[in-house]
């Protein structure tokens, strides 16, 4: 291809390209986002966090065995005697009713005074059980909770037994006493001070057997959602610390677990007084209240409130102290920063007289003792592969890129199939996206894509420009001739400032003739013909049209525009395509004081083979992009 060509095409390209490229940068830049669809700090935590909490259950169970009971002959003659001294005393009336009060009174304030076990042995089947909260710390099973959520004291067991067994007995055993009391109806509160003195009796004399205890985690069934469907989950007891106020701590492993959601552990450093903490658990109002459905109560609440205080118990223990809510049954609940880390567990709070929360006394175990805890069982916290595709599936969806999120809310729903949200997020992806909610930006290859195409436009530009000066430089004139004007356009008269533009690149300002490029101070008229007058591609001379201009003898006239178009008789301009020149291949003498032509030009075919060639490289590019 000529060498000026080259540059000139060069140079086009070019600037195109760099067009392009502002284009594609201009039309790729981000939306910024709006700050009135920030999502709030507890919202995208309690997001995140909820699947890796989980609803803990501990269950006992055994036979109640309480003895049968008798009064002891020599205090209750004592017993009577007394309220007949009372009654002559005027201390008591003298109904029986009162009398009778005073009696059960003085037995219920030391039952063991008046009354005796003897046989023979009842038995009942019992259970009790309590509910608590607890948090995955690693995808293969590992499970922290509270050391009080997974044993409890004899104390505990025997008045928790006594309450779930022995209803029947004491009313029973109640009914039988008052019976005994001729001709005696008791009231209301008669019953319930006779029915007081069997609790305590039968209470403090039962007997536990076969004691069982399990502990189980509530997991969804595959196929996601939290729902009735949810089964308990067999846990074993790695290890247990103690109680409340000591180090209230215990790890659970759950087998054959793979790809838990988990949450990550913080520092105690991470957070100070005045800032936010986050409790997240399962409160007892709810999981013990039979008016909520099943849903409800596998669904963990989240609490906020400010950081009080660092408290130490008078053993050492560390704990802090927060204003956030807390109910029975968040008791081993994980506690978050606003960063969405662990930096403690809920332990304990205090309770009114009429058992209701504080709200301002939270005890939370920090997470430094936790990480003590979990080092002494060589169990190292890890997130799994499900938390992190899920936090970025919520993270594009937040942003409204449902289009994003949705095959990655589908990934975490292939690698753990019991996940409690994650078909719900995919129902509601696909709703936002059926209902054009969706704004997702385009993926670079869709921008880089249509930055080559706004290339291979500007490279057809190029192309046609290239094409039409070819046509211009075939229909040039032969020697002697001026070239013909482009087709459907007016030709400039002499005075109009010549026929062409100059060319635009790199000062090359010259104008073909008969396929050659001269200096723009030579004139096509100073051109001699080349043998004679200009012949046909066949072989043929090429017609010669006479015009106003033209003398009969075929000799033209001198004038500016000699040899273009001949006007014609009805006065419209006729358009004439002058053959080839077989001259092509000639170089033009050089005028004084001017470079010669550039030797070596290639011809038509030649520019034309080179044009094909640039269009290919273009598709192909185009192609790969």
């Amino acid at each position: 291809m000529d060498g000026n060509l080259r540059k000139y095409l060069a140079k086009l390209t070019g600037g195109m390209a760099a067009m392009a490229a502002l284009a594609l940068l201009v039309t790729a830049a981000p939306a910024s986002a709006d700050p009135g669809d920030e999502i709030p700090a507890g919202t995208r935590l309690a997001a995140r966090t909820h699947p890796a909490v989980q609803l803990t259950s501990i269950t006992y169970s055994g036979e109640v065995v309480v003895p049968s009971s008798q009064p002891k002959e020599a205090a209750w003659n004592q017993l009577t005697n007394e309220a007949t001294q009372a009654v002559l005393a005027g201390k008591i009336p003298s109904d029986e009713r009162s009398i009778a009060k005073f009696l059960f009174q003085r037995v219920a304030s030391d039952v063991d005074r008046y009354l005796q076990p003897v046989g023979p042995e009842r038995t009942v089947k019992a259970q009790i059980g309590g509910m608590c909260t607890g948090w995955w710390v690693t995808p293969d099973g590992y499970m922290v909770t509270g050391a009080h959520c997974v044993q409890m004291s004899d104390q505990e067991l025997s008045q928790a037994f006594a309450q779930q067994g022995l209803e029947k007995f004491n009313k029973q055993d109640a009914k039988e006493m008052i019976t005994a009391l001729r001709d005696f109806e008791a009231d209301k509160e008669m019953i319930e001070l006779v029915q007081q003195i069997y609790v305590t009796f039968n209470s403090s004399h039962l007997e536990i057997r076969g004691l069982r205890k399990s502990l189980s985690v509530l997991q969804s069934l595959p196929g996601g959602g939290v729902d009735k469907t949810a089964k308990e989950v067999p846990a074993e007891l790695v290890s247990v610390g103690e109680s409340y106020p000591g180090k209230d701590f215990a790890l659970l492993k759950v087998n054959g677990q793979q790809h838990l959601p988990t949450v990550p552990l913080g520092d105690d450093a991470d957070v100070q007084t005045g800032d936010t903490l986050y409790i997240s658990g399962f409160p007892g109002l709810v999981t013990n209240t039979p008016w909520f459905s099943v849903e409800s109560k596998l669904d963990p609440a989240l609490t906020e409130g400010p950081y009080n205080a660092k408290r130490s118990t008078q053993e050492g223990v560390p704990y802090i102290q927060t204003q956030a809510p807390s109910y029975q049954g968040n008791s081993g609940g994980p506690v978050f920063s606003r960063a969405g880390k662990v930096i403690g567990m809920l332990i304990a709070g205090t309770v009114s007289e009429g058992g209701e929360a504080s709200e301002n006394e939270s005890f939370v175990l920090p997470v430094s003792v936790i990480k003590e805890k979990l080092n002494e069982k060589n169990v190292k916290p890890a997130a799994s592969l499900t938390t992190t595709k899920y936090n970025e599936a919520l993270d594009d969806f937040f942003q409204r890129h449902y289009k994003e999120a949705l095959p990655k809310f589908r990934e975490v729903q292939a690698l753990f199939p019991s996940h409690p949200y994650v078909a719900k997020y995919i129902t509601d992806s696909q709703q936002a996206i059926s209902s054009g909610k969706d704004e997702t930006p385009q993926p670079m290859w869709v921008w880089i894509a249509a930055g080559a195409g706004v290339l291979v436009l500007a490279g057809g530009g190029v192309l046609l420009l290239i094409l039409l000066r070819g046509r211009r430089k075939r229909s040039a004139s032969p020697r002697g001739e001026a070239p013909s004007p482009a087709y459907g356009g007016p030709y400039p008269g002499p005075n109009a400032g010549g026929g062409y533009p100059a060319q635009v690149g790199g000062g090359y300002d010259r104008q073909p003739v008969n396929g050659h490029v001269l200096p723009q101070s030579w004139q096509p008229q100073s051109l001699p013909p080349a043998g004679g007058q200009a012949r046909a591609a066949g072989g043929h001379e090429a017609p010669r049209h006479l015009g106003h201009d033209q003398r009969p003898d075929g000799h033209d006239r001198q004038r500016p525009d000699a040899g273009y178009d001949a006007q014609r008789p009805d006065g419209a301009t006729r358009y004439v395509r002058p053959a080839p020149s077989p001259y092509g291949e000639q170089r033009p003498p050089a005028m004084p004081g001017h470079a010669p032509a550039e030797a070596g030009a290639p011809d038509v075919a030649d520019l034309e083979r080179e044009i094909a060639e640039l269009r290919r490289q273009l598709h192909h590019r185009q192609t790969e992009a």
